[in-house]
């Protein structure tokens, strides 16, 4: 078992320029071409931030953001460049004792606006679309 960490509300670094604080993630400036995401254990649901964070939450956010950039990079090229705090800049690992398991360093790039939530259940337009036709986005589901 893991032992109890004190969670990770918001970072705040000197010595890096922060770009922008998301709803759940902190975007600093490392240099001209790269960009350090750091998943903080902030919630977000619904377009607002809960005022009680999860500890380690942001390590299991960016976890799965390695799992899933290394099994679809054949795929579609993406922006990660590493996770592994010691492949990280110096102004970077001065800072690992926070940011260890819960950052990427990332190259700089433009966003594309896709939002994905996957459930485990169809519900909004996706269950009136079954119930109608037995489809979803125009795809046939089981029954």
């Amino acid at each position: 078992m893991m032992a109890s960490v004190a969670p990770v509300v918001q970072t705040s670094f000197t010595d890096l320029k922060l770009l922008r604080r998301g709803k759940v993630r902190d975007v600093y400036e490392v240099d001209a071409d790269r960009l350090l995401i750091v998943a903080t254990d902030r919630i977000s649901a619904f377009d607002s931030v809960s005022p009680t964070p999860i500890e380690r939450k942001g390590e299991v956010l960016t976890a799965l953001s390695r799992f899933w950039f290394a099994k679809l990079g054949h795929i579609v090229p993406n922006h990660l460049i590493t996770t592994d705090i010691d492949e990280m800049p110096d102004a970077v690992r001065t800072h690992a004792d926070e940011l260890r398991g819960r950052s990427m360093l990332v190259k700089r790039t433009e966003v594309f606006p896709v939002e994905c939530v996957v459930r485990g259940y169809l519900s909004g337009s996706g269950w009136k679309d079954y119930q109608r036709t037995g489809e979803v986005c125009g795809h046939k589901l089981p029954e």
